[in-house]
């Protein structure tokens, strides 16, 4: 592409302003990121060359962009802050990216991630700046739409939250006559609660809490002796979000039970917590020995408490006292 002398601001001969590297040239013209040249030496810095893509995205003809300057592109919702970092990246002849919103031909709208720059000469002066161009309406449309539906979503969680720690409460209140003893066995169902729910919250997204984890964690926190005391078994299954609080809830009571009269009450005992799922139940089996020996207790407070939440939840659950250890088998609807 021969080299041309600039013609008039506003007539096609102006795109052959910049081009004294031929191959450079016809890199710009046949790019498909939407790209435009100005010429702050010229009054207003207007549009010099624009290529192909540039005018596909606004919908304008080269002959209708050159010779102006790109606030054309500006409407109605483009912001005052878009448009002053606008200025500042040309005040300053910096190169930086600035969403605005902007408007094609026929008056409709797109966010544009317009990134802009200086081309220097030789020593150091600004010749031209260019401004390349992204619509970025789709993703920004996508990105609120996934945050929309996170926040819903986080909505639905915490209300299923205060649902049952409501029912806690209630139920707590009913059944425990001493203050002092509700207020730390509230505190202590509370805490499990939240504390497994906040875990599944700020997972990465498409993470769901692995049953395992939970379990080891969980129990980590009442075995005295820690993982000696802990036997875990089972495929690894992550836990759909309306069987955290249940199965939270659910070992929480048992460990607590073990530390006071079970396993976790002597060094020799432990806990075998084992689970399978066949697509529609998932089967948890608790099974305690080498604690002291047991007898059917006579209040089973916290046990009506995990039965009842359990069985709201689709399940069911059963005690089985055994000398030799507490065994409870619980299901749970998929």
């Amino acid at each position: 592409m021969p080299e041309k002398t600039p013609g008039a601001p506003g007539t096609p001969e102006t795109a052959f302003y910049l081009r004294s590297d031929d191959v450079m040239a016809e890199a710009v013209r046949h790019a498909r990121l939407p790209l435009c040249i100005t010429d702050p030496n010229l009054p207003d810095n207007p549009i010099i060359y624009a290529n192909a893509a540039f005018c596909e995205l606004t919908g304008y003809a080269l002959e209708e962009v050159t010779g102006r300057n790109c606030r054309f592109l500006q409407g109605r919702d483009t912001t005052p802050e878009s448009v002053a970092a606008v200025r500042n990246l040309l005040a300053g002849h910096s190169v930086g990216t600035v969403e605005i919103v902007n408007y094609r031909k026929d008056g409709s709208v797109f966010l544009n991630a317009l990134q802009i720059g200086p081309v220097l000469d030789s020593e150091g002066r600004v010749r031209y700046f260019f401004g390349s161009q992204l619509d970025i309406s789709a993703k920004r449309a996508a990105e609120r739409q996934a945050q929309a539906l996170a926040d819903r979503e986080l909505r639905h969680r915490l209300g299923n939250i205060v649902n049952v720690m409501s029912v806690i409460i209630r139920m707590s209140a009913q059944e425990e006559a001493s203050g002092s003893d509700l207020g730390s066995i509230l505190t202590g169902r509370l805490e499990a609660l939240g504390k497994a729910h906040i875990d599944s919250i700020v997972r990465p997204e498409g993470s769901p809490p692995e049953l395992h984890a939970l379990a080891q964690q969980l129990l980590s926190v009442y075995a005295p002796l820690g993982s000696r005391q802990i036997r875990l078994s089972g495929t690894e299954y992550s836990l759909p979000e309306h069987l955290i609080s249940p199965l939270t809830l659910v070992l929480h009571e048992l460990a607590t039970n073990a530390v006071k009269h079970g396993a976790f009450s002597c060094a020799g005992g432990e806990v075998l917590v084992s689970w399978s799922a066949d697509g529609q139940a998932l089967q948890v089996r608790w099974e305690e020995s080498g604690g002291p020996a047991v007898s059917v207790p006579r209040r089973r407070h916290g046990s009506a408490i995990i039965r009842k939440l359990v069985s709201a939840s689709g399940g069911s659950l059963e005690f089985d006292w055994k000398p030799t250890g507490l065994v409870v088998n619980a299901a749970f609807t998929i």
